[in-house]
């Protein structure tokens, strides 16, 4: 079935593809299993990634010493209220995910087998915390749909040096294979506005998601938070944060140099409260999508349009 069925404006959407898979709407519900990250833990560094708080994304809810099935069912109860029937993904978000023992790894799983309404299993890890054992482990967990939400954010391995990001490129290529093997499907997150990348790097990072077995991809836009390293190289004058335009007509770009099977998960991030430095467009999601969109109209240009289709090379 061509993945063209799922457009809804110019691209692909995750909600509208799970709709048509799973007949309703099926939410995520972020899940905090208490895990670090090698980036932070003194693994490979304790700096961590420029522009990643101590939070690591996640919701903190594992600190309140609430178990991953507490988690679950309090935002199951609160959505079910409000939307009606509906279906969930339970999302391992915070930190790194598999950055653990397998025998870890298969007890925080098992704390999420039975959970009520649950189709599908979505995994946030990078690239470098992946082995043959551990992709193992997660294709045997019984649901409909599992999701490896793995962290890119560039192919350019200068710019991954330079944001410590502490993996390769080639990392990511290898951790995409495991998850090919196993039935897998991978979502790539990328970073628009990088220190020292132009719109020619980014749509080169397109290019090398492209050719790598992926699924899914995530938009973000690099924005600043509250005591990160890229929050004093802003207050030192080291970094300049993208305009609104800029973020919309890059993401738009990069949309039309997409595969036209891939799916999008979002197409920019959400800072938490109270955390967001700059830039102040950063905190309001619709007007960027919609900004996104008007260059898309304007330009003429939707998903796929001007993807290199090496076959045809």
């Amino acid at each position: 079935m061509p993945l063209r069925r799922f457009y809804m404006q110019n691209y692909n959407t995750l909600s509208a593809y799970w709709k048509q898979k799973f007949g309703t709407r099926v939410w995520k519900i972020p899940l905090d299993a208490g895990l670090d990250c090698p980036n932070r833990d003194g693994t490979i560094s304790v700096k961590g990634c420029i522009f990643c708080n101590e939070l690591g994304s996640g919701t903190g809810l594992d600190l309140n010493c609430l178990s991953l099935k507490d988690q679950y069912n309090l935002f199951r109860d609160k959505l079910l209220s409000r939307h009606g029937s509906i279906k969930f993904a339970a999302y391992l978000q915070s930190f790194s995910n598999t950055h653990c023992s397998p025998e870890k790894l298969e007890s925080i799983l098992s704390q999420l087998k039975d959970l009520q309404d649950l189709k599908v299993l979505c995994v946030g890890t990078r690239p470098d915390c992946l082995d043959e054992e551990k992709v193992r482990i997660l294709a045997t967990f019984p649901c409909d749909e599992i999701w490896l939400d793995l962290g890119l954010q560039s192919s350019c391995d200068e710019t991954l040096t330079l944001i410590n990001r502490g993996h390769l490129a080639q990392d990511f290529s290898r951790s995409c294979a495991l998850a090919a093997s196993k039935k897998i499907l991978v979502c790539a997150h990328v970073i628009a506005g990088l220190p020292g990348e132009t719109r020619v790097h980014f749509l080169q990072t397109i290019d090398f998601v492209n050719n790598e077995p992926v699924q899914g991809i995530k938009f973000h836009n690099l924005y600043i938070c509250k005591n990160t390293t890229l929050a004093r190289w802003w207050q030192s004058g080291r970094y300049l944060p993208q305009d609104i335009n800029d973020y919309a007509l890059w993401t738009a770009s990069a949309i039309s140099r997409l595969r036209p099977d891939i799916i999008i998960h979002r197409l920019t991030g959400d800072p938490a409260p109270g955390e967001l430095l700059a830039p102040r467009w950063a905190s309001g999601k619709n007007s960027i999508l919609n900004s996104i969109q008007r260059v898309m109209t304007e330009k003429n240009l939707w998903q796929g349009k001007q993807w290199i289709n090496p076959s045809r090379l």
